[in-house]
């Protein structure tokens, strides 16, 4: 009878598989935004101890399309050539974009550098009625 019992238990260990870590989302808040509102993209599933993030316009991780940086050590954020003067990063990821228009309508990425060095990145999008 103890036979019987333990391939049940054997079957279950063969497949049972550890729980995956989240996956990086971007949430834009409100999802559809009226001309000349705000909007928060908000980083969900940060991981844990990043050195730093970096927002971007489009779906390309370009020096020309970066809106802002922002290294954690040091609490210093970097406007980059895509920054309109509009946008405010905070120190959790988030990007805030004020009085938002037609034109602020497209892809938004975020790459996030891990304290391995690695990066992960997510693209978001805003959509501007």
């Amino acid at each position: 009878m103890s036979g019987a019992w333990s391939r049940p238990w054997a079957s279950l260990f063969t497949f049972w598989t550890p729980p995956t870590t989240a996956q990086l989302t971007i949430e834009t808040v409100p999802p559809l935004a009226a001309e000349g509102s705000d909007v928060l993209l908000l980083a969900h599933n940060v991981t844990e101890n990043p050195l730093g993030y970096a927002w971007y316009t489009g779906e390309r991780v370009e020096n020309s399309q970066l809106i802002a940086s922002y290294r954690i050590a040091t609490n210093v954020t970097t406007k980059g050539p895509a920054h309109s003067g509009r946008e405010t990063l905070y120190p959790n990821g988030t990007l805030l974009i004020q009085h938002v228009n037609q034109k602020d309508t497209g892809s938004y990425t975020l790459l996030i550098t891990k304290d391995d060095l690695q990066n992960e990145r997510q693209t978001g999008h805003l959509h501007v009625h």
